[in-house]
């Protein structure tokens, strides 16, 4: 078991998966203007790794502090469902650059709450803390736009904190 900080980077090798076990990652790569672009986000239980990203450039960034288990990919039984599911993730996530900035945060924030959501009595508490410039990355837009926002769907009652600072989704 590797213990990763928050904000460090996964080793990435052609043959080497992680496997988290606890924390968040996320994937990077970079537009042709420099910007960063967040392809996939994962958890705890998910597979990753260069085998399955094939992205160039490319880094998994720990978003939390992380421990993962690295494996040989020739010990992944599911890798070719693991791959599929990390391409429809990518997908997903270019998708969210698409459209109005507005429309962008909230897709972001529903697709956030499916993979990292629990319900609670207000809604829905998105256990994965990421910053307003992280979002940024993930929707193609700027840190100042995604906190203008952010503050108005808060106050228009569309989310909420907790006391960890989690999006809630009210139902």
């Amino acid at each position: 078991m590797h213990t990763f900080k928050r904000r460090e980077i996964l080793p990435l090798e052609a043959n080497l998966l992680w496997q988290i076990h606890s924390g968040a990652v996320r994937l990077l790569t970079l537009s042709e203007n420099g910007t960063p672009i967040t392809l996939g986000f994962w958890g705890g239980g998910d597979l990753t790794g260069q085998p399955l990203i094939c992205i160039e450039p490319g880094e998994i960034e720990c978003l939390t502090k992380v421990q993962a288990v690295p494996l040989d990919p020739k010990q992944c039984w599911n890798f070719q469902q693991v791959m599929r599911s990390h391409l429809q993730q990518m997908q997903e996530l270019i998708q969210l650059r698409q459209g109005q900035i507005p429309q962008r945060l909230s897709m972001l924030l529903h697709w956030l709450s499916l993979k990292f959501g629990h319900p609670v009595e207000q809604g829905c508490l998105i256990q994965l803390r990421l910053t307003h410039q992280d979002m940024a990355d993930t929707i193609g837009t700027t840190r100042v736009t995604v906190t203008r926002l952010m503050q108005e769907l808060e106050r228009n009652g569309q989310i909420g904190y907790s006391k960890k600072n989690c999006v809630i989704l009210p139902e």
